[in-house]
């Protein structure tokens, strides 16, 4: 119970502030060879963007910030992509869990090619906690772009897009988007040849990711 008052009275914090420009976003850099950097334009688009819809100030510098890093503390959302393996030490697992219990939040973003190597280390990450498949009416699909699920914005093995979440006292501490690739959506148009059309259903699924954590504090 604990734990949980004082997630919620750390996202309070940072719904107040906001529109004050007064914490950035940042890219999880992790071991084993997956190329944690892909997709460079994909975030800092995804602030332009969110910041214009809904009068943010969010800091358009997005840094790359390490697992085990006490840095990790400083950034209240932390995306996660690539396309290979992940491998997180015994150090760094236990500096991720402090993070999310704590109030932090991370995405990840299969990128495809990540599936089979992600979900053994959040089966480690979270022993006791279920990595559970978000149902379409979740209050994420709803704020304030309206969504049946996920958008498919990149085909990969051509299956349904699937957004699953580690769940801990009410709050969605961990987003896994699968089969949809939102970050190849944010980037600049042209370097994965998106539609107009997917770029924004990319974008707008991401703010209402964003705004579902920042704002309501990821609670269910």
């Amino acid at each position: 119970m604990m734990k949980l008052i004082l997630s919620i009275l750390s996202f309070l914090i940072l719904s107040f502030s906001f529109g004050q420009g007064s914490y950035q976003l940042a890219v999880l850099k992790y071991s084993g060879g997956g190329d944690y950097y892909a997709n460079p334009t994909s975030v800092p688009n995804l602030v332009k963007f969110v910041n214009q819809q809904l009068n943010a100030n969010i800091n358009t510098e997005v840094p790359y910030v390490d697992v085990g890093s006490p840095l990790l503390f400083t950034y209240p959302f932390v995306h996660m992509t690539g396309h290979g393996n992940v491998v997180f030490s015994n150090v760094e697992r236990e500096n991720l869990r402090n993070y999310l219990i704590g109030g932090g939040f991370l995405h990840i973003d299969d990128n495809y090619g990540m599936d089979q190597y992600i979900r053994p280390e959040l089966e480690k990450l979270f022993p006791n906690f279920d990595l559970v498949e978000l149902p379409y009416d979740h209050p994420i699909f709803n704020q304030k772009y309206k969504f049946h699920g996920l958008p498919k914005i990149h085909e990969h093995d051509g299956e349904r897009p699937q957004a699953f979440g580690i769940i801990i006292e009410g709050r969605l501490v961990l987003l896994y988007t699968y089969e949809t690739d939102l970050g190849d959506g944010w980037e600049d148009i042209t370097v994965h040849n998106n539609t107009q059309e997917n770029h924004e259903k990319a974008l707008k699924m991401g703010l209402n990711i964003l705004q579902f954590v920042l704002i309501n504090g990821g609670l269910e």
